[in-house]
């Protein structure tokens, strides 16, 4: 019993020296800490007001956010336990093979995520843009931390990655507003150029949706053993692409055979 009442008393003299020695501190950590809780809950309202202002993009405001309340804290941690006197240094380490293992893990998540914050800040596409990337063709439907979807020209959903979107070409096809579009029509050699390059033109400016500014463009691309090939060069909003093609293809060939020009293979 007097053994015990030894221990409790050699206990309450260390706890008594300790609280003597580091009491200060420990008020003052403490004090810290509650004014540091106050200073952080109104830092975060001023990050978000102010990423509201500047029009940071809806789905990078709450990493941004985050990434900051975060940071806060842990300095606010730091310094309350250096004020207070816990050594830090083994609580680093931990951390710091911890955040190894995670980042390893995770590396091509980590990839993603990276590859998704600067597709939202640098903007190389934006929603409804249509694209070329990672042998894929769509418009843009959605722009996610890890991921874009687009859907392409025959109704399907694709899926990329933004680790590998934005590591590679992209082709924005919609940023300047018009799109060229350019096909060729082979004819032989007994056929009038003059007239052919008349009726090709014609049908270009018949056609719905061929843009009169930059001007058309007919003539001859190369002379081949057995025909020549005429190149068209036509301007067209990039979402009339498709349909332009198609409907300007079929007005030429339909012109050309009523213009009494035979094609080749007829």
């Amino acid at each position: 019993m007097k053994l015990h009442d030894n221990y409790l008393h050699d206990l309450y003299l260390r706890a008594y020296e300790w609280l003597i020695i580091n009491g200060l501190k420990l008020v003052i950590g403490v004090a810290i800490l509650l004014i540091g809780l106050k200073v952080i809950t109104f830092l975060s309202a001023t990050i978000r007001n102010r990423m509201s202002k500047r029009e940071v993009h809806s789905s990078l405001q709450p990493f941004f956010l985050s990434l900051a309340i975060t940071a806060l804290y842990s300095l606010l941690i730091i310094w309350v336990m250096t004020i207070v006197g816990i050594p830090f240094s083994a609580f680093a380490t931990i951390l710091g093979g911890f955040t190894v293992a995670v980042g390893l893990a995770l590396s091509g998540t980590f990839q993603n995520f990276a590859g998704g914050v600067l597709i939202l800040l640098l903007k190389p596409f934006e929603l409804n843009d249509s694209i070329f990337a990672q042998g894929q063709e769509g418009k843009v439907i959605s722009i996610q931390i890890f991921y874009t979807v687009l859907l392409s020209p025959d109704n399907k959903t694709i899926i990329i990655p933004n680790g590998k979107l934005f590591n590679e070409v992209i082709v924005n096809v919609t940023r300047e507003g018009k799109r060229r579009l350019d096909f060729e029509v082979k004819l032989g050699y007994y056929v009038d150029v003059d007239q052919a390059k008349k009726i090709i033109t014609d049908a270009v400016n018949s056609v719905p949706g061929v843009l009169k500014t930059p001007a058309i463009r007919v003539g001859i691309i190369s002379f081949e053993i057995e025909h020549i090939r005429y190149t068209v060069n036509v301007w067209v909003q990039p979402n009339d692409f498709l349909n332009v093609k198609i409907a300007l293809q079929e007005k030429i060939i339909k012109d050309l055979k009523a213009g009494g020009i035979r094609l080749l293979g007829t």
